[in-house]
């Protein structure tokens, strides 16, 4: 993981390939699967548990879910809306049933999209009973009158949610937060990219050498998964975490987004924007009215923690968000999933690297004799030269790495070797 390159990127679809026909959900054996397969990839990956009707502040840890089979026999005797062939049929959490009814009966439990006729949309019921198909409204226009059977094998029952957690230490216990979530089935971008890259970013931050701060780092589902996560820990996380990333939608190439914390100008915000700009300076920013993922419960009011997010294209705001078109290949590729990996690692790469840094002489020091500036004067000086004299002129103490690369109108990785080369004669510190 040292060399950061597009075979990255590969890797990373490799492991999306090996996630995708897992069928999860808030709870059960998907989403262990899932965690399983990520731990062989870091070990150190912590796997947990929290019971079934645990109140997590207004809410409560659901029953676990477990489906076997799922399917519709039309009045000819063929079988549609298999869950074998595609996850996204059944509708999530559907209770059992085995029975046969009529046309007019099924379509109360049936969920179609007009306007996306070949796609079938992803659609749960987690706290109401209720059970139902989903089907490509191209296939529900063929219907016709008459008996229909429906079975749904499926389990409600007192067990567990399941999560995982990864603590990675640094030289200093303030800590950066990474999380994604678990619990959609077959979707590319909404789902699969995030854990995927959060896999990869664990990967390369176990790997980096003196690393300053601590990372915490977890897979969870959405929403109940965050807000149990913050029901043990939000009075530790508030003191210790000064920048954290929620990680979803970071696979397609069509864009590069951004949605702040509710704040706004926390050290994730600013290191975000100005990420996001060096890499594409047609990015996208949201702001915080447009949020909808699991930004909603770290930066809730009381709770208000320093967490934003990076993206590619943002949930709601491509056309197969939430259905089965929503695939790898088609939405999801190795160089989208590299560019949203690399964002996110670039940003936090900064974060590490950033600091004030303070020139240690009064007036400028002699660079010449340090073989840093020509010993020949002229007309015209040396871009990497201009830097390093603007670097300099802004290293008051007062004025962070991230700072001056705006005030130079650079990336601040551009800056690296400048701040470092200034260290090793020891003209800053």
């Amino acid at each position: 993981m040292n060399k950061i390159d597009l075979s990255t990127g590969q890797k990373i679809y490799d492991l999306a390939l090996k996630l995708w026909p897992i069928n999860r959900s808030l709870t059960g054996q998907g989403t262990r699967e899932t965690l399983s397969i990520i731990k062989k990839e870091i070990p150190n990956l912590e796997i947990k548990e929290i019971p079934s009707g645990t109140k997590v502040f207004d809410w409560i840890i659901p029953k676990e879910w477990k489906i076997t089979e799922a399917w519709i026999i039309d009045p000819d005797g063929n079988k549609i809306c298999n869950f074998a062939e595609n996850n996204l049929h059944v509708v999530g959490y559907s209770f059992p049933v085995n029975k046969k009814i009529n046309l007019n009966e099924l379509n109360d439990h049936l969920y179609s999209l007009p306007n996306q006729a070949d796609a079938i949309p992803y659609v749960t019921s987690y706290y109401e009973e209720r059970w139902g198909f989903c089907i490509a409204d191209n296939e529900r226009k063929k219907l016709k009158n008459g008996t229909y059977e429906v079975f749904i094998d499926s389990t409600h029952f007192d067990g567990s949610m399941t999560y995982g957690e990864l603590l990675i230490p640094g030289q200093q216990k303030d800590e950066i937060f990474l999380s994604t979530y678990i619990c959609h089935p077959s979707m590319a971008n909404n789902e699969i990219s995030g854990p995927c890259v959060t896999t990869f970013l664990s990967k390369w931050l176990n790997n980096l050498k003196d690393r300053k701060y601590s990372y915490r780092i977890i897979f969870i589902p959405e929403t109940i998964g965050s807000i149990a996560y913050l029901s043990k820990n939000f009075e530790y996380m508030k003191k210790k975490i000064i920048a954290g990333f929620n990680i979803t939608c970071v696979g397609d190439e069509r864009a590069y987004s951004f949605l702040p914390s509710r704040n706004g100008q926390f050290i994730s915000d600013k290191f975000a924007r100005h990420t996001l700009y060096w890499t594409d300076k047609n990015y996208i920013s949201y702001n915080w009215s447009e949020r909808g993922s699991d930004e909603r419960q770290y930066c809730a009011p009381g709770i208000d923690l320093p967490v934003s997010s990076i993206m590619r294209t943002k949930y709601h705001e491509y056309p197969e968000y939430h259905t089965s078109l929503d695939t790898l290949g088609n939405v999801v590729t190795v160089k989208g999933l590299f560019g949203g990996f690399e964002a996110i690692r670039k940003t936090i790469e900064a974060i590490e690297k950033n600091f004030y840094p303070k020139v240690k002489f009064l007036c400028e020091p002699h660079l010449s004799k340090r073989n840093l500036y020509p010993s020949i004067g002229g007309k015209n000086i040396s871009k990497k030269i201009h830097t390093m004299m603007e670097f300099i002129t802004w290293s008051d103490g007062n004025h962070s790495l991230l700072e001056i690369a705006d005030k130079c109108n650079l990336p601040i990785w551009e800056l690296y070797e400048v701040s470092q080369k200034l260290k090793e004669h020891n003209i800053i510190e």
